[in-house]
């Protein structure tokens, strides 16, 4: 009788299924079950009134059909005011109940690229709990069955594992008032299908699913009934119940629902349902569920092609293609390439947001105050940094001056205006040595460093000609990480420096001075220079607005200069403090959600803003370091070209190839990142004409001995997200957030750059009113928020974490743990040997920094594969 009705169903063409109507079927319905008579028969017993909750959702990767998860958490208690009876309390039958049914789609298990649903497999292959033939027709009965099974399983581990408390685990009734019982499955996974007339339930199996707390370690057990038994709605014809038991405190991937997943998507083909009705032994049981496990490897799609079901799903790998000679020829392909894709755009990008229906402009000008003030103070910290590398010769008025022209013409005529262009401590390193050469050999500062500006202008215009941006494809996902981690570690650096020195300074100097002149600090020694000799400069983080103290004053003034410093430390931290809460303030659930918005948008300058009014206005009598201010004497000043030796302009050339291959690795990188796929962009790239771009704005800013600029990390992406609308999403109780769209404009860039030009007016009061721990709190600010959403980051985090606490992210499921910590291990040490050239006190080491870079193509692919498999890599490498 089994394998006749079995048979009968296959020749009808689909397998036999109970139409239900779509509108019991939702995202979330309340079914209020009114039970008149416990004692009387079920289909007597109660009646209901379904609420029509939020549509589902459909998430599975297979068209046609797709698991159904429901959830029945029962809520027990009397419903009066609600009822459609319109009855009060006192006229109530016995036995009214409220039961809560949720219902949501599942992914299928990807047998591919999901490394738990081989494991899930294995580890029920290795105890397997199988009953063959089960003669017991209740539900209650074959589940009970299924219990006793696994607690006389030998390898059964669960001493304090009660079969009641299971039992009543696994329906709705556990723990509801005696006369409101409704004895129902708590947890239940089914196969459904969306039809014309509605959604239909796959009748012949069924997936439960519970969690406890007595239970130690994961049970699975397989039911096969010897007969079809009808057990109420969507489970007429049941053969097989797939029972699954879990710990509650569990990996995200090796959840209940998870193990019921992997299961599930096995049981949804009926070719194979059909194979384990004939298996006769436990053993060819097995052996059927090894070998669906091929099928659905090799066929990532899910089932096997035997199903009669319309599986439409294509598996999408990305396949890394190696590069050609034709790839870079014809010269400027890329060029007009990248022209062709965005100026049909170029109106859209001046107008969105400002005209139609759904403006931002707000958004733009909170975009634009947040960018005025990231792009602002880094500048005028790496111009004072530049005055004092460069005795003058390139000073904040100039930095300022450049960086806004910059802005300006990038933000007009860029393929991606998003990317932002700052000038950056990599830079500042370059020109000191440009600086110190030329003192070596009595050279003209302006003129070696126009004719370096100019070669390195010159090679990242062959670079963009010959499309050599297509390299960068060459970069994966885990190496820009290691990059933009490194980048983020030198802004944290760059602050707590600066904060040392001024503890050494006001601090530590003062307090050794009082106690043994003989061990005066440097920093003490370095002020009686600065008032003997004005013509010598202290560093960047020791010099001060006002004249330094005479040492004879030290002992009476050693109390006001540990104010300095601890108001300092304090300064920092609050800007840090301010700056982060504001801006994760969209998260909480004061105020209105437009001012949360706006208070997040605005986080920066108001931090900004508000600790320099109080360290200028509450503090002053103790006086703060701030940042060295010398006005040019011409701003626009082309280089004498021609007073240097085709030896030196030679030496520039190697110079200028060495400053080329940072700029193009910079400049490509962090656009990269912009594009990032989970950015949502959709006007496209431009990564030859904004490397052409650039070439063309350092020409200038060469000549006239302003400081260069190319594409800055992480400015260009907090941009992106700044312009972003940012949705919250949940999976397995962990909360995400995802970009839905990006208003992509030039607006904000451009309003930017134009008020950073009008900062000339402010030099040098009232921009001087900004100490300089003010800039260091920023630059602690724009490395946290830079790190959030860093894989190589959260990877590290998992070393720390609890596995109940792994966010269900795409590696978790696709690659062993051990793969993870090793592949993020690797990476740490790619870290590390960049922080030993990117830090290094000697500046040739740090010239030689984006060779170091390059290294990092080879030793993803050639080293990494032979310590870890490539299908680990990608998984890891890939975006989701």
């Amino acid at each position: 009788m089994d394998d006749a009705s079995e048979t009968h169903e296959e020749s009808l063409g689909e397998e036999a299924f109970d139409t239900v109507n779509s509108s019991i079927v939702s995202g979330e319905s309340i079914r209020f079950f009114v039970n008149v008579n416990l004692k009387v028969q079920p289909t007597q017993a109660g009646m209901g009134i379904t609420g029509i909750g939020q549509g589902m959702e459909r998430t599975g990767d297979w068209a046609g059909v797709a698991p159904l998860h429901q959830e029945r958490p029962e809520e027990a208690g009397w419903h009066s005011e609600s009822s459609p009876f319109s009855l009060d309390e006192s006229e109530l039958p016995g036995g009214c109940g409220l039961l809560h049914t949720s219902r949501k789609y599942l992914n299928f298990k990807n047998f591919e690229r999901e490394i738990r649903a081989h494991r899930d497999l294995d580890g029920f292959l290795a105890c397997a709990s199988i009953i063959l033939n089960e003669t017991a027709t209740s539900l209650d009965d074959v589940l009970r069955a299924m219990l006793l099974r696994l607690i006389h399983d030998p390898d059964y581990t669960e001493p304090e594992c009660n079969l009641d408390l299971l039992m009543a685990k696994l329906f709705t009734d556990a723990g509801a008032p005696m006369e409101g019982k409704v004895h129902l499955l708590s947890d239940t996974i089914q196969g459904v299908t969306a039809t014309v007339t509605g959604v239909q339930y796959q009748q012949s199996w069924l997936c439960i699913i519970c969690t406890s707390k007595s239970l130690l370690k994961r049970h699975v057990c397989i039911s096969r009934l010897i007969r079809p038994q009808n057990w109420g709605e969507n489970s007429c014809e049941v053969r097989f119940v797939i029972l699954v038991l879990t710990p509650p405190k569990m990996k995200s991937t090796k959840t209940a629902t998870e193990v019921g997943r992997t299961f599930a998507t096995m049981f949804l083909d009926i070719t194979f349902r059909q194979k384990l009705l004939n298996t006769r032994t436990e053993e060819e049981f097995k052996e059927a569920l090894i070998h669906q496990r091929q099928l659905l490897t090799t066929d990532c799609q899910g089932p096997t092609p035997g199903t009669r079901y319309d599986i439409s799903a294509i598996c999408i790998q990305k396949v890394h293609q190696s590069l050609q000679h034709k790839d870079f020829f014809p010269v400027g392909k890329g060029i007009r390439e990248d022209i062709a894709r965005r100026l049909p755009v170029y109106p859209l990008d001046l107008t969105d947001g400002i005209i139609g229906k759904n403006k931002a402009v707000g958004k733009y000008i909170t975009t634009t105050l947040f960018l005025y003030f990231a792009c602002l103070l880094p500048t005028i910290a790496f111009g004072s940094l530049n005055d004092e590398n460069t005795d003058g010769a390139i000073d904040v008025q100039k930095t300022v001056a450049g960086q806004s022209i910059g802005g300006i013409l990038y933000a007009l005529f860029s393929g991606q205006p998003l990317v932002v262009l700052l000038t950056t401590a990599p830079l500042a390193l370059y020109t000191h040595v440009i600086r110190g050469i030329c003192d070596d050999y009595h050279l003209d500062f302006n003129t070696f460093y126009a004719w370096t500006g100019l070669w390195n202008s010159f090679f990242l215009a062959l670079y963009a000609i010959f499309n050599l941006s297509l390299i960068m494809s060459l970069f994966k996902r885990s190496t820009e990480e290691i990059i933009a981690l490194f980048i983020s570690i030198t802004f944290m650096l760059d602050a707590v420096k600066g904060m040392v020195k001024i503890f050494q300074k006001y601090y530590h100097g003062n307090h050794l001075g009082n106690h043994n002149t003989d061990h005066i600090s440097l920093g003490s020694l370095v002020g009686l220079g600065t008032s003997l000799n004005n013509s010598l400069h202290t560093a960047l983080n020791t010099s001060l607005l006002a004249s330094s103290p005479e040492l004879t004053s030290m002992n009476s003034h050693s109390t006001e200069h540990r104010d300095t410093a601890v108001l300092s430390l304090l300064i920092m931290l609050g800007t840090l403090w301010l700056s982060y809460t504001l801006y994760q303030f969209k998260k909480s659930p004061y105020l209105h959600p437009y001012m949360r918005e706006i208070l997040s948008d605005c986080a920066l300058p108001i931090s900004v803003l508000t600790f320099s009014l109080i360290s200028s206005s509450c503090f002053q009598d103790i006086k703060m370091s701030k940042f060295r201010y010398n006005p040019s004497e011409s701003l626009f000043k082309i280089a004498e070209m021609h007073s240097l030796s085709l030896k030196a302009i030679g030496s520039a050339m190697g110079l200028g190839f060495l400053l080329s291959m940072l700029f193009f690795i910079e400049q490509n990188l962090v656009a990269a990142l912009a594009n990032a796929p989970e950015n949502r962009l959709v006007k496209g790239t431009a990564y030859h004409w904004d490397l052409l771009l650039v070439a063309i704005i350092n020409t200038g800013l060469s000549l006239f001995g302003m400081p260069w600029i190319h594409a800055a990390y992480p400015h260009s992406p907090l941009h992106v997200r700044a312009l972003a609308v940012v949705e919250e999403r949940v999976e397995n109780g962990h909360v995400y957030e995802t970009i839905v769209n990006v208003r992509e404009t030039r607006l904000t860039a451009l309003g930017a750059s134009i008020l950073v030009g009008f900062s000339l007016l402010l030099l040098p009061v009232p921009l001087q009113w900004i100490p300089k721990p003010v800039l260091y709190g920023l630059f602690l600010y724009i490395a946290l928020t830079s790190i959030d959403g860093n894989q190589l980051f959260e990877r590290v985090a998992l070393l720390l974490k609890d596995q109940a606490s792994y966010p269900p992210t795409h590696y978790i499921r696709r690659v062993p743990q051990r793969k993870i910590h090793y592949f993020t291990g690797l990476q740490v040490l790619q870290l590390l040997l960049l922080c030993a050239f990117g830090m290094s006190p000697l500046p040739y080491m740090k010239m030689i920094f984006p060779l170091i870079m390059i290294t990092m193509i080879p030793i993803r692919y050639k080293l990494l594969p032979r310590i870890i498999e490539a299908k680990y890599l990608d998984a890891m490498d890939a975006e989701h």
